[in-house]
């Protein structure tokens, strides 16, 4: 027995004659005594909180003893819990003690430090109920201050939500509590960070500003990295998100730098800065979206991933030399917006039935066209989340690969390496596709590579910039695709815009003019069903609040076919498109107003480029 507990023979015989007089009870209580001392050489040789406490001097020995008497007797279930018990320590000395137990270095943090940015990527909830503070970005790692270093599946966790490697310090629980309970006091209802924008503003004209005309990258990094302007870069893009902005335009002029967001469809001015302050702002940008912040005489692109709310936002960055300075355009792409379902696109229900057929049909082309900004994207990813990605192989080529599909495969075309919509096509083909998306028929080449593969068994999706459904057939012929190849492959053509939705909470009917009585009377609308908004502080006092698409569809059947091998011209086809009876984008947008989502002028400012689809020429249509 005794060699089992690590006691030399010689010991075993010394502790049987010292007691060989005990009664059972009194040797079982000798044998406990045996222990005691085994356990202080254990406790001691484990390397534990207490252990690290002695070692960086926080507490004695005599109380390291007293502690691990304490945990003999069960103090507590939890060494942290003892050591809280005992009385000897805080948390803080606790928390520094578990950052050199696990290898993590120790760092106090206060709320000012934090960019709220950074702070954003993780929800406040979130970072509550796990005690893990996003902090910065040091080396392209997120840096995240945590009490609990030991939780290696919340660690876990943070990198798969951010999707960025994580560098882990250790900082009390109280810091992770003021942190939470400052940006608690600024956060807006969507999670974003209210930011004091004249605050901000004023904190810039006191920024030292290098005057040098060739300024080094040292000096331009330099300023980008100040407080004020990392702030006020933070409150303008996600402010742009807060009021549902599609780009932001950062514009310099001679005295002033103008930032101006488009909000369903329309420019909006927001406010002015320092122009002294344009160039640190436009050099943080770059740093944010990996440009070169000493190119200022050449055009660049590049983009960011960002986290605002717990939304994941792509911001798509381009910038341009002025002769006042360097424009910067921020595209705001959203994935929350932009994949819906084919009922949320305002489409009516004859229209959707028609063009969910035409997405099931197992090859051919769909065209989506309408101009720059009206849509075309949403519709056709929309589309494609429609379709079984597991039992198809769906690929797409697009410039650029605006949103990331998990279903799908997606190409982004590089031209300068070679890689354009014709060769990334042809190299598709070879991949065995079900359904192809190609962002744009640009070329002949392209239009000629996407027929091929609608005739040999393959759904072919894309866009053209076309006025209205009937020229896209015009459009294909002029470059360069044979009228008979077009009639063997097209299937249909969805042509689209967007028009502005009354805001719903300063919407009230109003009373036409005389001049309008005859235009509205003409249109099968009643003075009733006309509704406008009259500008409140939710939308801007334009009266307008969101969008909604007007739709046409062209539904290429036997008789179409039969006219585009005659006659392809596009007087023709829009003659035939009229006489089929569908609507036009006039038509729908005209319903959309007996429907109360939206004005005359909204559906006229849209489609007066396309207005052959009314009985009335235009000049008669727009009453003085």
């Amino acid at each position: 027995m005794s060699p089992l507990f690590g006691f030399s023979q010689k010991d075993d015989i010394a502790v049987k004659e010292e007691n060989e007089n005990f009664t059972d009870t009194d040797e079982i209580k000798g044998l406990s005594n045996l222990y005691t001392p085994e356990e202080d050489v254990d406790a001691s040789s484990v390397r534990d909180i207490a252990q690290v406490l002695m070692e960086i001097g926080k507490i004695s020995q005599e109380q390291l003893t007293h502690i691990r008497q304490m945990q003999r007797e069960g103090v507590a279930a939890d060494i942290t819990e003892t050591l809280k018990e005992s009385g000897f320590v805080g948390g803080t000395d606790i928390a520094e003690a578990q950052a050199d137990l696990y290898g993590f270095d120790w760092r106090r943090i206060e709320p000012e430090s934090i960019n709220p940015d950074v702070f954003g990527r993780l929800e406040i909830d979130y970072i509550k109920n796990n005690n893990m503070v996003p902090v910065s970005i040091e080396d392209e790692h997120l840096v995240v201050a945590t009490s609990q270093p030991g939780d290696v599946f919340i660690i876990e966790d943070v990198k798969r939500l951010t999707q960025m490697n994580v560098k882990i310090v250790v900082c009390p629980q109280e810091d992770i509590d003021q942190v939470c309970f400052h940006f608690g006091q600024h956060m807006q209802r969507d999670g974003t960070i209210e930011y004091d924008i004249d605050n901000i503003i004023s904190d810039m004209t006191e920024v030292e500003i290098v005057q040098e005309e060739e300024q080094e990258s040292e000096d331009l990094e330099k300023m980008a990295g100040q407080s004020p302007v990392i702030k006020f870069v933070n409150y303008v893009v996600s402010n742009a998100i807060k009021e549902g902005a599609s780009d932001i335009h950062i514009e310099p002029k001679k005295d002033i730098a103008k930032v101006r967001y488009r909000i369903d469809g329309v420019l909006f001015e927001l406010m002015e800065s320092p122009i002294k302050m344009h160039q640190a702002v436009v050099s943080r940008i770059k740093i944010m979206s990996n440009l070169d912040i000493s190119e200022r005489r050449l055009p660049q692109d590049g983009k960011i991933a960002v986290i605002i709310g717990g939304r994941n936002i792509d911001l798509r960055v381009s910038t341009l030399p002025t002769n006042c300075g360097e424009k910067v355009v921020i595209r705001i792409l959203d994935n929350n917006s932009i994949v819906r379902g084919l009922e949320h696109l305002g489409m009516e229900q004859d229209v959707e039935a028609a063009f969910r057929e035409q997405i099931a049909l197992p090859h051919g082309i769909l065209l989506v066209t309408g101009p720059t900004g009206s849509g075309k994207s949403t519709t056709l990813y929309s589309s494609l989340c429609q379709m079984d990605g597991d039992k198809m192989n769906i690929s797409t080529v697009e410039d650029p690969v605006e949103y990331e599909l998990g279903f799908c495969n997606q190409v982004q075309v590089i031209e300068k390496i070679g890689l354009d919509f014709a060769s990334a096509l042809r190299s598709l083909l070879r991949q065995d596709p079900d359904i192809i998306m190609i962002g744009e028929i640009r070329d002949g080449e392209t239009a000629r590579i996407a027929v091929q593969a609608a005739l040999t068994g393959h759904l072919v999706l894309s866009t053209l910039h076309t006025n209205d459904a009937a020229s896209s057939i015009t459009r294909l012929v002029n470059i360069g695709i044979d009228d008979y190849l077009i009639a063997a492959s097209l299937n249909g053509v969805l042509a689209q815009r967007l028009v502005r939705k009354i805001c719903p909470n300063c919407k009230q009917p109003y009373e036409i003019t005389d001049n309008m009585q005859p235009f509205v009377k003409h249109h099968g609308l009643s003075s009733d069903e006309l509704f406008k908004g009259v500008g409140c502080e939710k939308c801007r006092q334009s009266g307008y609040l969101g969008r909604i698409g007007i739709y046409e569809l062209l539904f290429i059947d036997d008789t179409f076919r039969d006219m585009i091998n005659k006659d392809s011209s596009v007087s023709n086809m829009r003659r035939a498109f009229r006489k089929s009876g569908a609507s036009t984008l006039f038509d729908d947008g005209i319903q959309k107003v007996k429907q109360g989502l939206t004005t005359i002028e909204e559906v006229l400012r849209v489609t007066q480029a396309c207005k052959q689809g009314s009985e009335v020429p235009l000049e008669e249509e727009l009453p003085s």
